[in-house]
């Protein structure tokens, strides 16, 4: 299923690749995206997020700046912004974005530390890396089985419903 496919009044959890499309600008599932966050902003939807979620978006979307603006290639990217702070404090972008997601309509849940051991067991059973069974976790302790992904690893698990950009 697609983004367009949800119905207005539910609520969905939203992965940091749905983010990072918008923002990116991403010009193949970016526009996707970011209709689906205006939906959210109208509140036709109920959106929810978490903070591991936000801070992966950052993550990426720091990234993806540091390869625009400076050029440099995308190979070893973390590394390089690791030996050279100082490039990192003139990226802005990246906090924009963060700024509007804790502006907008989105719920942002916290992590509790109950959930980590969740997510541990989430991840064995269902094959997930660590930030996608937080997310998977997240979910189930909010009651939220709608999620706005294009990762199909979440197809896996048993109780998701995942709606892709398209």
């Amino acid at each position: 299923m697609i983004l367009p496919d949800i119905v207005a009044g539910t609520s969905v959890f939203l992965d940091a690749n749905t983010f990072v499309y918008h923002f990116g600008p991403d010009p193949v599932f970016g526009p996707a995206c970011s209709q689906f966050l205006e939906r959210i902003e109208r509140q036709e939807i109920q959106a929810v997020t978490s903070t591991h979620v936000i801070t992966e978006m950052a993550h990426r979307l720091m990234t993806i700046e540091a390869i625009t603006s400076l050029g440099w290639p995308v190979a070893g990217i973390a590394a390089r912004l690791r030996r050279n702070e100082a490039e990192i404090k003139k990226l802005q972008g990246f906090r924009k974005a963060v700024e509007v997601v804790l502006n907008s309509k989105i719920t942002v849940a916290a992590i509790q530390p109950s959930m980590t051991l969740n997510a541990a067991t989430m991840s064995q059973r269902w094959g997930l890396l660590s930030n996608d069974a937080m997310i998977a976790a997240v979910m189930q302790s909010l009651g939220v089985s709608s999620l706005a992904s294009n990762d199909a690893d979440f197809d896996r698990v048993t109780g998701i419903v995942r709606y892709s950009p398209l």
